[in-house]
């Protein structure tokens, strides 16, 4: 299942509707980083459930006051936070 949320499968303008935001914002948060969505062999742009939940965050982020700069910063600590907690978690089992 994890790889179904990983796997692109939502075109741009699909994804773009499903967070209400326009399609050239979402070009311009990965030109910034802030998501690699998928890319087929022709280059198209693949977008993920994980993707589309990510972009719900930086729609709320940026909702909140915060620039692009701030939502990158936020997201970062973010994921650094999720991959401390695997570890964890990893260490607690062996």
């Amino acid at each position: 299942m994890a790889r179904r949320r990983t796997t692109g499968v939502f075109a741009i303008s699909v994804a773009a509707d499903m967070v209400a935001m326009q399609v050239q914002n979402l070009r311009v948060y990965e030109r910034r980083g802030l998501l690699t969505p998928d890319r087929t062999a022709g280059g198209t742009r693949l977008y993920s459930e994980d993707d589309i939940e990510r972009l719900e965050r930086i729609r709320d982020l940026l909702a909140e006051g915060l620039n692009i700069a701030g939502v990158a910063r936020v997201l970062a600590l973010e994921d650094e936070v999720a991959r401390l907690h695997a570890e964890n978690a990893r260490l607690r089992e062996g």
